[in-house]
């Protein structure tokens, strides 16, 4: 290569050396590759649905009795109507008052139910021990009074229902003889049975009650004999406290009159059916899963509700009861709500004739809960035996 030509090689380099050197100075620059686009975050995983609270319920008869059973199956479906998917509930029927209720309700704890309701007295021990193993689960007991950290009671106001029915009974017999199929005889019992005469009495003074008692809280046959032997013995208007219809349907094949107990049992006999007292469990076991899936379910207390909170009600009254008597009803409970009237207001006197409340004296719940006696009117003695 020639010196011309070399030297014409490095004066095209310097000068292209100048030119990048300007460009520097004048702040331009190549562009650099764009950056690839951001990845889309993914999103957050959606929260775990909490599991529903599990609830248990060990019943003493056959959901299908007609009567207080079919009453508490009825307010376990309107807790699953009120809460949906927060609560799973189940039962398990014909739950005797023995040792297979300890059974049934251990197991019942052992499931994962966090709320246990026992439907009846004779369950009592049971639970109390089931609860002193299981301090997780909140168990609820009808008609008891013994409670725990984790262990509360619950009742209705049956004898409510039982004056009410009493008023109709006292307007409608024509023998003035009312009689009252018995269950078992505790103060529960015994209770209703003396509201039931109280009533009647309010009406008609002269009205007197014959009981039988058939031991058991649910014997549609022995029901059945008992109803049909006051039946036999002048009373044309009756009233049980028993589980199932028997003593309507008896009623209705013998052609008097009768009322339903628990649930709205006017269906099993339409000619017979003088009204029904019905318990609406519904309010209470409402009550009780909303304060277990809110946290402030409490251990250690004792609910006892009637008309004022809308458990007891009487209803499906007949049509042949005057209107009069329709009214006093009406005007019963309206008082029971607002407290303006008392059932068990002085005076009163046992059949024995011994005044058990003075003139104005208003029963308070410790002597409502410990009754055993027959107030007037009502024939016999009250037997020995447990509450339910």
């Amino acid at each position: 290569m020639t010196d011309l030509k070399k030297r014409s090689l490095l004066q095209v380099a310097a000068l292209s050396a100048v030119a990048a050197t300007a460009l520097v100075a004048c702040g331009k620059k190549e562009e650099p590759a764009p950056a690839p686009a951001p990845t889309a975050a993914a999103p957050a995983p959606a929260a775990a649905k909490p599991e529903p609270l599990k609830i248990a319920f060990a019943y003493i008869g056959p959901v299908g009795d007609g009567g207080w059973t079919f009453a508490h199956d009825n307010g376990r479906k309107a807790v699953e109507k009120e809460f949906g998917d927060k609560v799973a509930t189940s039962f398990v029927e014909n739950v005797p008052e023995s040792a297979d209720a300890e059974r049934v309700i251990r197991d019942m704890a052992s499931q994962g139910n966090k709320l246990i309701f026992g439907t009846t007295f004779g369950y009592m021990e049971s639970m109390v021990k089931v609860a002193a193993d299981h301090k997780d689960v909140k168990f609820e007991h009808a008609t008891g009074y013994k409670t725990a950290d984790n262990l509360r009671t619950y009742d209705s106001r049956t004898y409510e229902g039982a004056y009410m029915a009493g008023v109709i009974a006292g307007k409608m017999t024509k023998s003035n003889v009312v009689g009252v199929v018995g269950s078992v005889p505790i103060p529960e019992v015994v209770r209703n049975i003396n509201s039931f005469t109280l009533g009647a009495q309010s009406v008609n003074p002269k009205v007197k009650t014959k009981v039988v008692w058939v031991g058991k809280w649910f014997d549609p046959p022995n029901e059945t004999a008992a109803a049909t032997s006051l039946i036999n013995g002048g009373a044309d208007v009756l009233m049980q406290n028993t589980d199932s219809s028997a003593v309507l349907q008896t009623a209705e094949k013998m052609g008097k009159r009768a009322f339903g107990w628990d649930s709205d049992m006017t269906h099993y006999g339409p000619k017979a059916h003088l009204g029904s007292a019905i318990i609406n469990w519904g309010p209470y076991y409402i009550k009780a899963t909303r304060d277990a899936l809110e946290g402030t379910w409490k251990g250690n207390e004792q609910a006892w509700w009637g008309v004022k909170e809308g458990a007891i009600d009487m209803v499906s009254i007949a049509e042949d009861v005057p209107e009069e008597t329709k009214k006093k009803i009406e005007e019963v409970k309206a008082g029971l709500k607002d407290g303006s009237f008392a059932i068990w207001k002085g005076p009163i006197k046992d059949n024995a004739g011994k005044e058990v409340l003075a003139k104005d004296q208003v029963a308070d719940d410790k002597f409502l809960g410990g009754i055993n006696f027959y107030v007037q009117g009502v024939e016999g003695k009250v037997p020995g035996g447990e509450k339910k």
